[in-house]
């Protein structure tokens, strides 16, 4: 029978369902106090990151293309971290090594500004082929040498990308260019020697023999005068290493026109000929 008189007790049950909130306020408190305290842990420790250096950057060009950057600044330049690109590569940069390492298994050391290859840098692709030399926005520009896995080797000027001005080119098998290249290819003046001896020294238009030159065969016979397309094409004169001559028209590498051919006995034709033929008439 109740007294009329309520009991104080210990056990939060005992109130009926005001014990059982006083419960569950008490539990509450431990969880959020924890909360709390990772919360600020985790504050404190971006608040450290961001004091280091730690930040995110997109840098947009006038190309069009980006770069997405998130990881450790100095001096408004990137020293470690990751980069995610528009063209859907990404690159981990380390600080220890100053190394880019691409996720296509390219691989660069060198200076960047801007979030761009520029400066001094060496550009290892993942082919094999190894670029050392100057960098204009990620654009190999200026003075480099690009060796290539095939053992193929290029010094001199490059250009949005490609051989440009004054370079060298050297084959694996020992031929070697050296002058004027445009657009990646031999353009201008420039001597190729092949490793059979023989030679060609003139004017060269995209690659192809073009203009007054003179090319040295390795038998010992000699030509010199007009190319048209990478063939002997105009006037020039063709000299056999056994004595013989030619001196006149020359049409897609035939002897065509008009020209005098002399031989070693004192003989002397001039006259027409048609791919190399002699036409009956003259003296």
């Amino acid at each position: 029978m109740n007294d009329g008189i309520f009991y104080e007790t210990s056990d939060p049950f005992d109130g009926g369902p005001r014990g059982f909130h006083r419960l569950r306020r008490k539990r509450r408190r431990p969880f959020l106090a924890a909360a709390l305290a990772a919360l600020a842990l985790v504050l404190a420790v971006v608040l450290a990151l961001l004091f280091c250096g730690l930040r995110y950057k997109k840098a947009t060009f006038d190309d069009g293309s980006w770069v997405k950057f998130i990881g450790f600044i100095r001096s408004g330049e990137p020293v470690s971290g990751r980069f995610t690109f528009s063209n859907g590569l990404t690159g981990t940069l380390k600080r220890s090594t100053g190394k880019l390492t691409y996720s296509n298994g390219d691989v660069y050391y060198g200076k960047l500004q801007n979030f761009r290859k520029n400066g001094v840098g060496s550009f290892s692709f993942s082919s094999g082929n190894v670029y050392s030399g100057i960098f204009v926005n990620d654009v190999m520009e200026g003075q480099g040498t690009l060796a290539y896995a095939n053992g193929d080797k290029y010094e001199g000027g490059f250009a949005g990308g490609l051989f440009s001005g004054s370079g060298v080119y050297t084959w694996k098998n020992g031929d070697r260019y050296e002058g004027s290249f445009r657009e990646g290819k031999k353009d201008g003046r420039g001597k190729l020697v092949f490793a059979n001896g023989a030679s060609y020294e003139g004017d060269y238009v995209l690659d192809r023999k073009e203009g007054a030159g003179v090319f040295v065969y390795a038998n010992g016979d000699r030509y010199e005068g007009s190319f048209l397309n990478d063939m002997r094409d105009g006037t020039g004169s063709y000299v056999w290493a056994n004595g013989e001559t030619y001196t006149g028209d020359f049409r897609e590498n035939a002897i065509t026109g008009h020209g005098t051919y002399t031989w070693p006995s004192g003989r002397v034709f001039t006259g027409e000929f048609l791919d190399g033929a002699i036409v009956r008439s003259g003296s």
